[in-house]
């Protein structure tokens, strides 16, 4: 197909002109009702507008902060670029058919060469595009025109981030800056047949990775069909697994790890990390004895670098804290060096050091990340080799203050690949980062992530030259919910879906007539349950100080339950039991503390500290009434905390050096979610677990309702929202 030119400014304004002819609009008057002439891509999105290559929406707006599809970005490009979009070939993807809106936009595209689908042969139009894949798609426009992609987002107004969604206005904005800024360019010359690339010594490596798969065990018969296909094509692939592989379904009440087992082991992975939740069970009476059979069992090394169990007797003859040549299955080891095609590669674990503050690992203890990276690197380096994979559950942009991979890349040199996992970041493309943390540059360093709960099997392509520097990559998620069960997999499914089916289906008694939602917040939605009272958090406390005062003689003035806990919605419908588990799945028991009105009201700054940003340690009550200003500093946000006292039937104000028992979970009851006044209290003998199940107590809370209310009651207040209003 023959390459349309670009417009010149002239261009532009005499299209713009002809435009202004018909509609008697100009493009810089405010057009929408949402697109002040202030707004920083009014100037794009008007002269486009005119241009007819966007229009608006009906009720008169643009929406210039909605994400755009990739079928969408196509469109928009296409019309730019006036190519011609009614003589295309087909482009021969899976999941377009002649008669989808964008077929023509995205065949032109393709012809061009400036955009291209996935491996599996799909283009997903539905899928979002991030600004990474925009600056992917600039860089291909510019083999045709004189386009500078990391100019053209500057001077568009575009701060570029890799893993954000691009939105309309965004988008609108870089292609009227390239339409009024570049110059014509000469028609190209016929493609000449591609000439072979010449033959190289360089090294090359392919990797399937997953990460946060949380007991979704049903989920693993299509991705060992997706595993299998990849290994059809590259028989030495690695595949390795970022952690969080327990805890998150009733596979994992049930069945503590033993279901997910006989896929990992079959799938044959050649390594995996731990993850935060892999220690859930530390405080129960079992202790981590479910997480030693796990590990015994498995026929792959576990690898974390940053683990100190040598006091915790049941890991005793299972760590070794060195880099292993000869790594045995069903042991942990800091790393490993792998032969893969001829080369040594070397691949080590991290595990987050926030472990401590969001799981329960008792005496299991975790030391600095970037420390032990760095010995990692070396170790490898002093055995020659220069391929080093960091096998991560840190997280790819999670708290700085305890790890995250972004961090680890630009402190560590010598790390080529962080395949990570804990943020459930989905990461559609490699991340690169080329300088170090006072931004010089170095070695390239790829950060991959799938994710989460297997839905994506992450694939990456890679080129090492000589020196073990990454000179060429390619990778991408495969969506496994495109692949077929395998058979193999469905019959090692068979005996565990059996018994959970039983659990899962069976009702409890209660019909809703709503559903119970547990909200997390997006672009469009505002309140969610690590920001916000909801319906939900209050039952569950609720049941919490009911089930609290019947088991002892102290006066319980309220329970407290952490939003990061409360992992699922129930449905309108009957409720089973195992809708009931999944609201509460990680098998926490019902916990009693005697704390200082000080304490409490400590608690609660922390619990606000990131509102109305979401935080896992945010705490639904019961039997109390918060007060914050979340306009205020964070530390200086609570205005008033009150419990109700039942002899005068009025809420009182808590008073900071009176004593109070309250009830929440075992976890935060410990100093989960970093509420360190609590683990204080833990540490002094002010805490009492009941061991009683937080899920049954919720079970019964439901079962006791005559009446479910479908709205929150105001126990929890921001009066910098109130105000506001």
């Amino acid at each position: 197909m023959k390459k349309k030119r670009m417009y010149s400014a002239t261009a532009l304004a005499a299209y713009t002109a002809v435009a202004v002819g018909a509609t008697g609009v100009l493009a810089e008057e405010t057009i929408f009702t949402d697109v002040s002439a202030n707004h920083p891509y009014a100037d794009g999105i008007n002269a486009l507008t005119a241009a007819g290559v966007v229009k608006g929406f009906g009720d008169g707006t643009f929406k210039p902060d909605t994400t755009v599809t990739r079928g969408q970005a196509a469109k928009m490009i296409a019309g730019a670029l006036k190519l011609d979009t009614t003589n295309v070939k087909n482009p021969n993807f899976k999941d377009i058919e002649t008669s989808n809106q964008y077929y023509n936009q995205i065949a032109a595209l393709v012809a061009t060469g400036f955009v291209n689908g996935y491996q599996d042969g799909t283009f997903r139009t539905a899928d979002k595009i991030t600004h990474n894949q925009f600056a992917k798609i600039l860089r291909n426009v510019s083999a045709v025109y004189p386009v500078d992609a990391t100019a053209l987002l500057t001077e568009a107004k575009v701060v570029f981030n890799p893993t954000k969604q691009l939105t309309r206005g965004e988008l609108s904005s870089v292609l009227a800056t390239m339409l009024a800024g570049a110059t014509p360019a000469p028609e190209p010359e016929p493609t000449p047949e591609p000439t072979p690339e010449p033959e190289t010594n360089n090294y090359k490596l392919s990797i399937m990775h997953v990460n946060d798969t949380h007991g979704r065990v049903e989920e693993f018969p299509k991705l060992m069909t997706a595993v299998n296909e990849q290994r059809a094509k590259n028989p030495d692939a690695l595949l390795l697994h970022a952690g969080d592989i327990l805890s998150g379904t009733l596979y994992s009440n049930e069945f503590v790890g033993q279901a997910d087992l006989p896929f990992i082991n079959a799938l044959k992975f050649d390594a995996i990390t731990l993850g935060n939740h892999e220690f859930d069970l530390g405080s129960s009476p079992e202790g981590h004895k479910a997480l030693v059979d796990f590990i015994k069992a498995a026929q792959f090394p576990v690898l974390t670098a940053n683990v100190d169990f040598s006091k915790e007797a049941l890991f005793t003859g299972m760590f070794s804290d060195l880099i292993s040549s000869e790594p045995e299955n069903g042991k942990i080891y800091s790393g490993m060096i792998k032969e893969v095609n001829g080369e040594k590669v070397g691949i080590f674990g991290l595990t987050t050091a926030e472990t401590k503050d969001i799981s329960s690992p008792g005496s299991i203890a975790f030391e600095n990340y970037i420390d032990e990276a760095t010995k990692a690197v070396k170790a490898f380096e002093d055995k020659g080799v220069n391929k080093i994979i960091a096998l991560t559950h840190i997280g790819f942009d999670d708290n700085a203050a305890y790890d995250n991979d972004q961090i680890l890349a630009k402190s560590v040199p010598g790390i080529d690949i962080i395949v990570g996992g804990h943020t459930h970041t989905e990461l559609k493309e490699p991340v690169i980062v080329d300088t170090n943390t006072v931004g010089e540059k170095k070695d390239t360093t790829l950060i991959v992530q799938a994710k989460e709960y297997a839905g994506f099997l992450g694939t990456l392509d890679l080129e090492f030259d000589e020196q073990g520097v990454v000179v060429k990559h390619e990778g991408q998620l495969i969506k496994v919910a495109d692949y077929a069960n395998d058979e193999a997999g469905l019959k090692l499914l068979a005996p565990y879906k059996e018994k959970v089916d039983a659990i899962s289906s069976a009702e409890i008694g209660v019909t809703l007539t709503e559903e119970l939602v547990s909200p997390r917040t997006s672009e469009t939605i505002k309140v969610g349950v690590r920001n916000s009272e909801t319906v939900l958090g209050n039952i569950i406390t609720d049941g919490m100080l009911t089930k609290a005062k019947q088991y002892t003689d102290k006066k319980v003035v309220m329970a407290m339950q952490n939003g990061g806990g409360i992992r699922a919605a129930i449905p309108a419908g009957n409720i089973t039991t195992g809708q009931v588990i999944t609201v509460l799945p990680f098998g926490n028991t019902l916990a009693l503390m005697d704390v200082t009105g000080a304490e409490i009201k400590a608690a609660f700054e922390h619990a606000v500290k990131d509102a109305p940003k979401e935080s896992g340690g945010f705490l639904h009550i019961s039997g109390a009434k918060l007060e914050y200003d979340s306009s205020k500093e964070a530390g200086s946000r609570v205005v008033s905390v009150k419990y109700y006292d039942e002899a005068t039937k009025t809420y009182v104000d808590v008073a900071d050096t009176e004593t109070y028992t309250v009830a929440t979970n075992a976890f935060t009851a410990k100093g989960g979610d970093g509420f360190d006044m609590f683990k204080k209290a833990y540490e002094d003998g002010r805490v009492t677990d009941l061991g009683l199940s937080d899920w049954e107590n919720l079970k019964e809370q439901l079962l006791s309702m005559k009446e479910i209310k479908y709205t929150t009651e105001g126990r929890i207040v921001d009066v910098a929202t109130v105000e506001a209003k």
